[in-house]
C-alpha cells in the first residue's frame, strides 16, 4: 500500500537524535533506536523491545521500515544459495550465497538491471529499473549472513559486488552501504574482505582512489583489444580501453593495491595467441591477478566455452610472465546462481 512515510533509515543517527529532541523525548532513544536499525537489522519497529510501546507508537505514525523480503530461496546441489529478494516497491533482484570449505561469500546487487549492455550476461538483458538504496543493498548481506550461519556454522567471511547491476554507476549508495557494513554500528566487517566489481567506468575508478576506499576493486575485462571488448561489451566504445588503463594506473598510484581482472575466454571471440599477447600486456600495466572464469551459457549459444587447450594457453602464457592466476569454476549453475546468469528466472 502506498505510503507518504520516510523510510527511517534514510536518516543519520544526528537526524533520529533530533527527531526525538523535537518530540520531546532523549537524544539516546536516537541511538537505541539506530542500533536496532542497522547492528539489530530490526524489520518492524515492533521488534524493538527496549523502546516503549508509546515510542513505537511514534515510530509507526513517522516512518516505515522499507527492509527487503526473501521471496524465494533456491539451495544448489553444491551449497550454493540463490535468493529472489523483493524490494518494498515489488520490484525483485538476486542475491547469492556462495560456500567453499574456508568461507562463505555474498554476491550481491547495486541495481535492478544492468545500466550496462554486456552481450554475454542475462542481467544485462534487463533494462535498468533503478537503483538500490544503501539499505536494499545492507539487507542482502544480512539475509545472506543468516543464511551462511543457518546452513554452514559460520558467519559470512567476505562480500563481492558481482550481482545485477554495475556498482560504480551507483557508486554513492554502495558507498554508504559499504560504510554501514563496515561500521562498528553495522555488522562490522572488514573492507579487505569486499571486493567491488566493474566493467570498467574510468571517471569513477579515479574517484574511488581519490576517496581512499579500502575494499578491493575486481574488472570484468574479457579483452585487451578494442574492437573485440566492444563487440561483445559495446559501452567499451564510450569507455575505451586507453581509458581504463590510465584509471587503473591512477588507482594503483594512489592506492598500492592489486587490481583484479575477471576474464572469460569464449570459443572463437577471444581465443587466439593475439589475443593472449595483449591481455598479457595490459596486465603488466599494473600490479594484479588474473582470474579466468568458466562461461555460464544464457541460452542463445552466440557465446560458447572456449576449449581447455585455449584456456591452458592463457594460463601458461600469464604464468610465464609471472602474473598470478586462477581458474573459478561456477557454483550454482543449476540454479541459474552462476556468473552472468542473475535475470530473476527463478
Amino acid at each position: 500500500m502506498a505510503t507518504n512515510k520516510k523510510d527511517i533509515r534514510a536518516l543519520t543517527k544526528e537526524q533520529l537524535r533530533d527527531f526525538f529532541v523535537t518530540h520531546g523525548d532523549k537524544a539516546f532513544r536516537g541511538n537505541q533506536v539506530y542500533e536496532w536499525l542497522w547492528q539489530k537489522a530490526a524489520h518492524t519497529f515492533e521488534d524493538m523491545t527496549n523502546v516503549s510501546k508509546e515510542t513505537r507508537q511514534m515510530l509507526e505514525d513517522n516512518f516505515v521500515i522499507n527492509h527487503i523480503k526473501v521471496d524465494t530461496m533456491q539451495r544448489s546441489n553444491d551449497g550454493t544459495v540463490k535468493n529472489a529478494v523483493r524490494l518494498h516497491d515489488g520490484l525483485i533482484v538476486e542475491s547469492v550465497l556462495i560456500p567453499t570449505k574456508t568461507r562463505t561469500t555474498a554476491c550481491v546487487s547495486s541495481q535492478v538491471g544492468c545500466s550496462l549492455d554486456c552481450k554475454f550476461c542475462a542481467t544485462a538483458r534487463l533494462k535498468r529499473m533503478r537503483n538500490l538504496n544503501p539499505d536494499e543493498i545492507y539487507d542482502q548481506v544480512v539475509a545472506i549472513d543468516n543464511e551462511s550461519r543457518l546452513y554452514h556454522n559460520r558467519p559470512l567471511s567476505n562480500i563481492v559486488f558481482m550481482g545485477m547491476g554495475e556498482p560504480l554507476m551507483n557508486y554513492n549508495n554502495v558507498i554508504k552501504a559499504i560504510d554501514k557494513i563496515t561500521s562498528s554500528e553495522g555488522l562490522g566487517m572488514s573492507p579487505k574482505r569486499i571486493t567491488v566489481s566493474t566493467s570498467g567506468v574510468p571517471k569513477i575508478i579515479k574517484k574511488m582512489a581519490d576517496d581512499a576506499v579500502k575494499f578491493n576493486l575486481a574488472v570484468s575485462l574479457h579483452s585487451a583489444i578494442d574492437s573485440v571488448r566492444t563487440s561483445i561489451m559495446p559501452f567499451n566504445e564510450t569507455f575505451p580501453l586507453k581509458d581504463l588503463r590510465e584509471a587503473l594506473e591512477y588507482w594503483y598510484e594512489k592506492t598500492k593495491r592489486k587490481i583484479s581482472y575477471e576474464y572469460v575466454v569464449w570459443k572463437g571471440i577471444n581465443d587466439t595467441q593475439k589475443d593472449i599477447d595483449a591481455f598479457v600486456q595490459f596486465c603488466k600495466y599494473v600490479p594484479c591477478k588474473v582470474n579466468i572464469i568458466e562461461y555460464n551459457p544464457i541460452d542463445d549459444g552466440e557465446f560458447q566455452q572456449a576449449s581447455n587447450e585455449a584456456l591452458e594457453n592463457y594460463i601458461a602464457s600469464l604464468e610465464k610472465n609471472r602474473i598470478v592466476v586462477n581458474v573459478r569454476r561456477s557454483r550454482g549453475k543449476d540454479i541459474d546462481a552462476a556468473c552472468g546468469q542473475l535475470a530473476n528466472k527463478s
